[in-house]
């Protein structure tokens, strides 16, 4: 089976590489489940289609989308952890009490 991605400048390819993965991913764990591409996509409330372009790695699904089928697959757990500092070996090394509550850009 080829996938092949439309090309999006904005998505560094490291990026898209892992949403290829998570997409296929999804697609398993549905499958494995033995959900429909007809019954996710309803439970989704979206169409088939936008549920073939997640399954497919398409980064302009909506966020929201991709949450309420994680959900549906019983994996939100995983996804509230995604950014979780425990897991952020960068986020372990700096000191959180320290940390700004806001960054702003600076003026040039």
């Amino acid at each position: 089976m080829v996938i092949r991605v439309s090309p999006i400048p904005s998505i560094p390819l490291p990026a898209a590489h892992a949403l290829l993965k998570l997409g296929r991913d999804l697609a398993l764990a549905r499958r494995k489940r033995g959900i429909s591409t007809a019954d996710m996509a309803e439970r989704l409330l979206v169409s088939r289609d936008t549920l073939w372009r997640l399954e497919r790695g398409d980064p302009s699904v909506a966020m929201g989308t991709l949450a309420t089928a994680v959900f549906v697959l019983q994996l939100h757990e995983r996804l509230g952890n995604l950014a979780a500092p425990a897991s952020d070996a960068l986020a372990l090394s700096l000191d959180e009490t320290r940390l700004p509550k806001r960054i702003r850009r600076s003026r040039s």
